[in-house]
C-alpha cells in the first residue's frame, strides 16, 4: 500500500474527543453551536427553493444577490467591499482555509493569540505555514502586546484574529485592535479577522474589524458566516471578503474545489441576513445565560473566571482545585455527569476549562449545582 501523507498524523483531533454526545444523564457544557432552531423563514425559504428547481450548478463565487446581502450586512460594522470581492464558501473554516491558501506560503509563520480554536493550528499546517502561539493576559484574555512584538520575526506573514473569541469569551477593546492594525502595518502582515461571534457582544465596547481601520482594510481577509446568531450549523455556509487581489485568488481555489455552496442554500442564506427579530431574540437568551452561569460558576469554591465579553463561551481557572484541566474534565464527567472542554487541548490553555452556555438556564443551574457538590465532596 502506498504511504500516507505523513503530515496528517501530527494535525490532532482539536476538541473531537470531548464533543461525541455523551449519555443523556449528562449536562454537556461543550457544544459551541445554538441550541435554538434556525428561523422558520430561513427553513421556509429553503424549501421553496428547492421545490422550485434550484438543483443545478450556479456561480462559483455565490449567487450575485447573496453576494450583495453579505457586503450589505457588513456595512453595518463600516466594512466597505465590493460584491465582487465577496465569496460564499461551504463554511467558516473553509473560507478560512482558502485565506491560508492565498496569502501564506510554506514555512511562514501566523501568529495565534492563544489559547486559540484548535482548528486554526490545524489548518496552518495543512497549508505547510506554521502557527506561532502567543498567551494572552490570563486575568482577562486580552491581547499582551508585548508577548506579540517577541514573537515576531522575519518569517512571520499574518496575525489571526477572532474576537468576540472562542474560547475565552473576550472582545477586543477598540484600541487594541488598532494596536494590533498598527502592528501589522509595521511588519507588513495579513490579518486574518474571524468575525463569526461579532453579533454576540455584550460589552460596552463593541466589535471592531480591522478592516473598517484606513491602515487595516488593504491587509484585512474577512471571514463570517451564518452557523451562530442565525443557528445555522449545520447548512455549512460562510463568506470571505478582502482585498481584489486576494479574493480572486480565493474565487481559484473554491472553482476547483468546492465549486460552489449548494444553490438552493444562497436564497435562504439571503432571508437569514434580513432578519430582525429572530438574531435579536437569541442574543438576548445567550446574554441571560451569560450572566446567570457566569454568577452560579462565581459562587464555586476553587473556580474563576472573568465575565464573558462575547460568544457563548466561559473559560474557568480551575488551578486552586488542585487538578489539572484533563483531571478535573475527566473526573467531572464520570463522578458528577457534567462535560466540559480541558484547556490543555490548546497551548498555553493549561488549567482552565472552557464551558458553552449554549444551552438552557435550567441545565446552566443544574450542571454549577452538580459541579458546586462534586468539588465541596473532593477538596479539602
Amino acid at each position: 500500500m502506498p504511504e500516507i501523507n505523513r503530515s496528517i498524523n501530527s494535525l490532532g483531533s482539536g476538541f473531537a474527543a470531548f464533543l461525541t454526545p455523551p449519555p443523556e444523564d449528562v449536562i454537556r457544557f461543550t457544544v459551541g453551536q445554538p441550541d435554538f432552531r434556525t428561523p422558520e423563514p430561513v427553513v421556509d425559504a429553503a424549501k421553496l427553493a428547492l421545490d422550485s428547481g434550484l438543483h443545478g450548478y450556479t456561480r462559483s463565487q455565490g449567487s450575485i444577490e447573496l453576494c450583495k446581502a453579505v457586503a450589505n450586512h457588513l456595512q453595518k460594522y463600516d466594512v466597505s467591499y465590493s460584491h465582487e470581492d465577496v465569496l460564499i464558501a461551504p463554511g467558516c473554516k473553509q473560507a478560512l482555509l482558502y485565506a491560508m491558501m492565498v496569502c501564506l506560503n510554506p514555512e511562514d509563520e501566523v501568529l495565534l493569540l492563544a489559547p486559540a480554536w484548535p482548528s486554526y493550528d490545524a489548518m496552518l499546517k495543512l497549508v505547510h505555514a506554521k502557527p506561532v502561539h502567543v498567551k494572552v493576559h490570563r486575568h482577562d484574555y486580552h491581547p499582551d502586546f508585548e508577548a506579540i512584538e517577541q514573537a515576531i520575526t522575519p518569517k512571520t506573514k499574518a496575525i489571526i484574529l477572532n474576537s468576540p473569541n472562542n474560547p475565552t469569551g473576550a472582545v477586543y477593546f477598540p484600541d487594541e485592535i488598532k494596536r494590533i492594525v498598527n502592528i501589522a502595518q509595521r511588519h507588513d502582515l495579513w490579518i486574518f479577522d474571524d468575525m463569526i461571534y461579532a453579533d454576540l457582544v455584550y460589552s460596552d465596547h463593541p466589535y471592531l474589524s480591522p478592516a473598517s481601520l484606513p491602515q487595516g482594510k488593504n491587509r484585512t481577509v474577512t471571514i463570517g458566516g451564518w452557523s451562530k446568531i442565525w443557528a445555522m450549523t449545520g447548512w455549512r455556509l460562510g463568506w470571505i471578503a478582502g482585498p481584489g487581489v486576494v479574493m480572486e485568488g480565493v474565487k481559484t481555489c473554491q472553482a476547483n474545489s468546492a465549486s460552489h455552496v449548494p444553490t438552493f442554500l444562497m436564497p435562504p442564506a439571503e432571508v437569514a441576513l434580513s432578519l430582525i427579530e429572530e438574531p435579536r431574540q437569541m442574543f438576548q437568551d445567550f446574554e441571560k445565560r451569560r450572566r446567570v452561569f457566569h454568577e452560579l460558576l462565581s459562587e464555586i469554591p476553587g473556580l474563576k473566571a472573568p465575565m464573558p465579553e462575547g460568544a457563548f463561551y466561559i473559560l474557568v481557572d480551575i488551578s486552586e482545585t488542585g487538578m489539572d484541566d484533563i483531571t478535573f474534565a475527566n473526573r467531572l464527567l464520570e463522578e458528577a455527569r457534567v462535560q466540559v472542554i480541558p484547556g490543555s487541548l490548546m497551548p498555553h490553555g493549561e488549567n482552565l476549562v472552557r464551558m458553552s452556555y449554549a444551552t438552557s438556564i435550567e441545565n446552566i443551574t443544574e450542571g454549577c449545582k452538580r459541579i458546586r457538590k462534586w468539588l465541596e465532596l473532593i477538596m479539602p
